[in-house]
């Protein structure tokens, strides 16, 4: 078997052409070609598909339609195999898609093969979850983690004609829900497609990011694990510029010519260096550029930056390009905190402001399926908001780039969780050693990956992971944690990093706390912290007023959604009584609010008077949980909704967007006080 595990940027951009120079590479984007799907039970295929032919007689689902990238639920649907899992219960019915094998298959034109000298790679962005690839009807490699790229080398596989290529996923495991134990996590898979409280189970089959053919030379230079960083004086217009990267062997004897554009098309810099400067690192200083600021607080224009390698005879070998932006970034103390506290006061460019904003989901259980469009329209929903954060929860999935491209766009901070969270019966990180080192691939990837996006502004160990009996939040002491720790450190000492969210000496937002300073980043609540008397809304004030916390990471109140919304998904079902007696509302059922509703003397009959009253009760709780906080600026360095929007059409949810993306009314009362900068003129 053939197979390279890559954790680096360079696959991102393959093929790069610069004018009037040739390149010794050409990559071809598999999704052009006409790929179908093959459904078995686990293991029939092995004794009756036709790699050759590319049929078979024993499959269940034979010769669907399949997109790359995309979802094998996507495909059966489109198919009309399955239901619509959004509506009613019909997550239920799409449940036995985890327990087949499935095969997307495909053939490689004959004009895309490789001459002699050179080789073919199979370039894979992400493959969700398991299996293994074959060509021609032989094995090239395994995968069985799906927050990494992987490259293939299928040139010893390949015919001179009529090559088929195919991907096997095997059945995922089955044990990875919001119930179970962190401890004994031992697959790389995105967890929230188990079932959270905020979406029923649709476990996702299928290849979630691009997929490319690269032809190159066999013996061409290359460029490895390229790392662009960059920061920028406190108050000048002065950009710093940092590149590393791996030369192979070839290279050494090459240069590399780096290229800094402006905004408008316009040469900042050009330098040719010796391409074995990079293995080091090599430092710009005092780049005479404009800086970045986060939305609300100025503009973000974005640079290009890029690299040239150049063999020995001074022929193109590899381009790579990254956009770019530069900011200083800097953590200060918080006012009135305790000198051993974390840092919580985010400042840009010798300005410290609020971070208010949202932790972002995965947009869709499918998200092999999301466009771009699905991702900008959503996040200019949030910048219209005044949302200048997100925070990318622990239990999704890398994201796809274009949601880092977009936030460099639209100035929203992005605070970036590693794929590790808890799991209610134990939240302790897992210690054995082959764990250890898989989650260190994994934060590799992830720093060289996305290191050079302006937008990202901190790094974190994982959601909610906890020491041994949940007595407080997990620290570096850990040695997951610890490794995690040494390797930001190691490749990206220009961000924050903290052991987890929540993090510090405690782990809730606990009234009896207040006052002792020991409430740094904090969880909760996630409702309103009264519902009685009839008075409960001034109590809430008050607790909300009285809070001394640094940084809110989580906190939320419930909302339904609209009730023109709930008669689209509700399938067969009645949509009352808006309790878990009604199977529609057990589905997810941990934000029902019935009891409070018809305990305060509410109509039970009248579904649009609970929504009314469900609604303006997360508007009201949640706009002043917000505005209390920031108001506390800065003693209180931000605070992040949990949570953004829904990932599937909820009853009712904490989120303040629903699953088509309409805003619940709490979003006006929050774009009123979002947008309302006056506290930085104080």
């Amino acid at each position: 078997m053939s197979i390279l595990l890559v954790c680096q940027m360079s696959w991102i951009v393959l093929c790069a052409q610069s004018r009037n120079l040739q390149t010794t590479i050409q990559s071809y984007d598999v999704s052009v070609l006409d790929w179908k799907l093959w459904g078995y039970r686990p293991h029939y295929w092995k004794m009756d598909f036709d790699f050759k032919n590319l049929t078979g007689n024993w499959a269940e689902y034979a010769d669907i339609d399949f997109t790359i990238p995309g979802s094998v639920q996507m495909a059966l649907k489109n198919a009309h195999v399955i239901e619509d899992w959004n509506t009613g219960l019909n997550s239920t019915g799409v449940e036995w898609i985890e327990n087949r094998h499935w095969l997307v298959v495909s053939k490689i034109p004959d004009k895309w093969l490789p001459e002699e000298g050179k080789e073919m790679l199979m370039e894979c962005g992400g493959l969700d979850y398991k299996g293994s690839i074959f060509v021609n009807g032989k094995e090239v490699g395994g995968f069985d983690n799906a927050f990494i790229p992987y490259t293939f080398d299928i040139t010893g596989y390949l015919s001179d004609t009529d090559n088929t290529i195919v991907f096997v996923f095997e059945c995922p495991p089955s044990y990875l829900g919001q119930i179970g134990y962190t401890s004994r996590v031992r697959d790389w898979k995105p967890r929230f497609n188990y079932g959270w409280d905020w979406i029923p189970r649709i476990v996702q089959t299928g290849i979630w990011d691009d997929v490319y053919l690269t032809v190159k030379d066999v013996k061409a230079a290359s460029l490895s694990r390229v790392q662009v960083l960059t920061d920028a004086d406190k108050r000048d217009e002065k950009g710093t510029l940092f590149i590393k990267a791996e030369p192979n062997y070839r290279a050494l004897k090459g240069k590399v010519k780096v290229e800094l554009t402006s905004p408008g098309g316009k040469e900042v810099f050009s330098e040719t260096i010796p391409a074995n400067h990079l293995s080091i690192g090599r430092k710009w200083d005092d780049i005479p550029v404009n800086r970045w600021f986060p939305n609300g607080l100025g503009e973000q224009p974005l640079y290009e930056v890029r690299l040239t390698l150049l063999d020995e005879n001074g022929d193109v070998s590899q381009q790579n390009s990254y956009r770019v932006g530069f900011r200083n970034l800097r953590w200060l103390p918080t006012e009135g905190a305790p000198v051993d506290a974390d840092h919580w006061l985010c400042s840009v460019n010798d300005q410290p402001f609020f971070l208010q904003g949202v932790n972002w989901t995965p947009i869709r259980p499918n998200f092999a399926d999301l466009t771009r469009m699905d991702y900008r329209e959503l996040l200019a929903t949030y910048k219209k908001m005044g949302v200048n954060a997100i925070r990318i929860w622990g239990g999704g999935f890398p994201e796809k780039e274009w949601l880092y491209d977009i936030c460099d766009e639209m100035g929203i901070l992005i605070w970036q969780d590693f794929p590790l969270s808890s799991s209610g019966l134990d939240n302790y990180p897992p210690e054995g050693e082959k764990e250890i080192q898989e989650i260190s691939n994994i934060v590799e990837h992830y720093l060289i990956r996305l290191g050079h996006h302006p937008s990202l502004m901190l790094w974190c160990g994982g959601n909610e992971l906890y020491q041994k009996g949940d007595v407080a939040p997990i620290t570096d002491a850990h040695p997951m944690i610890a490794a995690i720790k040494k390797i930001v450190i190691s490749l990206d000492p220009t961000r924050k990093f903290v052991p987890a969210s929540p993090s510090g000496p405690t782990l809730s937002n606990n009234p009896d706390l207040y006052g002792k300073g020991i409430s740094w980043d904090v969880h909760g609540p996630w409702n309103l912290p009264f519902t009685q008397p009839s008075n409960y809304m001034e109590l809430v004030k008050d607790f909300w007023t009285k809070n001394d916390a640094m940084m809110h990471s989580e906190a939320g109140v419930p909302g339904a959604m609209s009730v023109e919304m709930m008669e689209k998904y509700k399938g067969d079902l009645d949509i009352l009584p808006a309790d878990t007696s009604n199977p529609l509302w057990r589905n997810v059922n941990w934000w029902v609010q019935w009891n409070e509703y018809i305990e305060g003397g509410n109509n039970p009959n009248s579904l649009k008077d609970y929504v009314t009253w469900s609604q303006q009760r997360q508007a009201e709780g949640l706009s002043t949980a917000v505005k209390a906080a920031k108001e506390r600026f800065p003693s209180c360095g931000g605070f992040f909704i949990w949570m953004g929007h829904d990932s599937f059409p909820c009853m009712v949810n904490t989120s303040i967007i629903d699953f088509e993306g309409n805003a619940k009314p709490v979003v006006e009362k929050l774009t009123e006080i979002f947008n309302d900068n006056a506290y930085l003129k104080q």
